[in-house]
């Protein structure tokens, strides 16, 4: 409406030939352009020389079309009739349309967006004698539309299409396929232990990784393919047409194999991969929002797997993850509802039969489920960081029915906790850890904390940091799952550690297995040297505990000796053992 005020203005000017009105033009920022009915130039002002680039003694006469060369796009309207009906049938090529979007092509050639409008000139008797075109270059606004456009659909890290881009990309390549009768998958790619990256590298390496990663993704897929990040290091890849399975699952393969290569960030080589779930349409669902759903339920079922390899998704990975949903419900409110035991199970000494020690494993006594042991929920609670507050909860547990047993009798009780990844990493493990041996006036030399390989190793530099720290408040050191990780010798030598617990797997065949009776020698030969107990985990069998003894392994606990039983049934054992 503004624009068009501005040129009912110019025209009334233009006819009254006013020399103040002109002036007044050519200080104007709107460009302007006077036509006779024969479509040639009879006047423009300043900025009409200087987004045209025809100065007014060479424009003038000229036809508009050698002047004004419009390139037309989006919306228009048009003032073709109302020349008609006030002309009769004269013709005139005058430029009768008003565009919204379109682009001028200047006489040297640059192009810049404009906004135009044409009004007609009337003289006193309502004839229209010409035409008058205003315009205004808007390639600077476009510009900055386009950009904001651009951020709002594209990651700013990586520069791939986001959520909303993706969602959008899907809909349209399901409404194409379902027309076409064809099949597209969907991609849900998730990088394994990517926290570990941004944890003990920086956020800034972490953002360079996930930068490489897109890079690769990207290659790996056709141009008619789509890949996005939906944030952290979550990817979408869309394949928009695909024969069969076997099509997305070599796309899934290669993906693999191309994260696999290190990556080099500031001169260093990363490692990572990746899990991935795939879904596929019409099998898995009929709308953007469903595929993604089942693309990401198969990840999880891929990292559940074991991580670095893909799984194309299944309905009874669906009933899996009901299921799971449930159990974590129920955990959120489990420890507010003192659901949770401890059951202690006894470390004997194989040579003397003597109880060392107890180590404390936590129980979840669900009121419908029963028993649930913690491999059926200490991973859920990892993910959903319930962890932290239930490694405070068995630590406090477990320092005070230590101090139970040795208030009633049964003398110092070493007890032994596992310690999580999250807690081991937690600032305040330490002070917390201080806070509970005083509190329950354990002392910290019958504390023993039990880390796996993988713990320790995610920062090893670190890890001897904390470690030390642990050493200097006198709590006992134990590396549990011992040869199922990958410490080095050099590394095991830097732990202050105390004792080598070696890992069920390795105790289970070693009667019937040569090469794990070898193994099983060999680490106990490594904890000797080192001066470490070695405490040997899983024994069943007679046989296996004579070997071990022979083998002058110092402790073990498993069946063989005892379950893992309540506090009361546990103090009868060290009682009846320790007279």
């Amino acid at each position: 409406m503004i624009q068009q005020s501005v040129a009912e203005a110019v025209v009334k000017a233009l006819v009254s030939k006013n020399k103040v009105a002109e002036l007044t033009l050519d200080a104007i920022e709107e460009a302007v352009l006077r036509i006779d009915l024969k479509g040639d130039i009879t006047y423009l002002n300043r900025m009409a020389e200087t987004l045209t680039g025809w100065s007014r003694v060479e424009a003038l006469g000229r036809p508009v079309s050698d002047v004004l060369r419009i390139t037309a796009g989006g919306s228009s309207s048009t003032h073709g009739e109302a020349l008609k009906s006030s002309n009769g049938n004269r013709k005139t090529r005058i430029p009768l349309a008003n565009y919204k979007n379109c682009t001028l092509v200047r006489r040297d050639g640059v192009e810049l967006g404009i906004e135009n409008t044409v009004t007609p000139i009337q003289d006193q008797e309502g004839i229209v004698i010409g035409s008058v075109v205003a315009f205004h270059d808007v390639s600077a606004a476009r510009a900055r539309s386009a950009e904001a456009s651009h951020l709002a659909q594209h990651d700013p890290l990586t520069g791939l299409p986001n959520r909303v881009l993706l969602n959008d990309r899907l809909t349209q390549a399901i409404s194409l396929a379902s027309r076409q009768d064809k099949q597209l998958a969907v991609m849900f790619v998730d990088l394994d232990q990517f926290k570990r990256i941004n944890d003990s590298l920086g956020h800034y390496v972490g953002d360079k990784l996930l930068q490489s990663v897109a890079r690769r993704l990207v290659s790996c897929v056709r141009r008619t393919d789509s890949v996005s990040r939906l944030g952290g290091d979550e990817f979408v890849i869309l394949l928009s047409q695909v024969e069969h399975e076997d099509d997305a699952a070599m796309s899934a393969r290669k993906i693999l194999r191309a994260l696999a290569v290190p990556h080099i960030i500031d001169f260093k080589n990363l490692d990572i991969s990746a899990s991935i779930g795939v879904s596929t349409y019409p099998t898995d669902g009929p709308d953007a929002e469903t595929l993604l759903s089942k693309a990401d339920t198969a990840m999880y079922e891929a990292k559940k797997q074991g991580r670095n390899n893909y799984q194309f998704f299944l309905k009874a990975m669906q009933v899996r993850i009901a299921e799971r949903q449930l159990l974590e419900r129920d955990l959120r409110y489990a420890l507010g509802r003192n659901e949770f035991l401890l059951h202690y199970q006894p470390k004997f000494n194989l040579q003397t039969g003597q109880i060392t020690g107890v180590e404390a494993l936590i129980r979840w006594v669900h009121p419908q489920r029963g028993i649930v042991l913690p491999a059926q929920f200490i991973p859920i609670a990892e993910e959903c960081g319930l962890i932290l507050p239930i490694g405070r909860w068995v630590l406090l547990q477990a320092c005070k029915q230590a101090r139970a047993w040795r208030d009633s009798g049964l003398g110092i009780v070493p007890v032994a906790v596992n310690v999580s990844a999250a807690e081991f990493a937690d600032k305040d493990f330490i002070s917390g850890l201080r806070a509970v041996l005083i509190a329950t006036g354990v002392n910290p030399q019958n504390l023993e904390l039990e880390l796996t390989e993988s713990v320790l190793m995610q920062d090893a530099d670190s890890t001897v940091r904390t470690l030390g720290a642990l050493k200097d408040m006198g709590v006992t050191l134990a590396i549990d799952d011992f040869g199922t990780g990958y410490s080095s010798f050099t590394y095991l030598r830097r732990f202050p550690v105390d004792a080598l617990k070696l890992d069920q797997s390795f105790i289970h065949d070693i009667t019937e297995v040569p090469g794990d009776a070898t193994i099983v020698s060999a680490m106990i030969g490594i904890g000797t040297s080192l001066n470490q107990r070695v405490i040997a985990e899983g024994v069943e069998t007679r046989a296996q505990f004579m070997f071990l003894k022979s083998h002058k392994c110092a402790e073990g606990q498993g069946h063989y000796f005892s379950h893992p039983v309540v506090a009361e049934e546990a103090g009868r054992l060290i009682e009846a053992r320790n007279v």
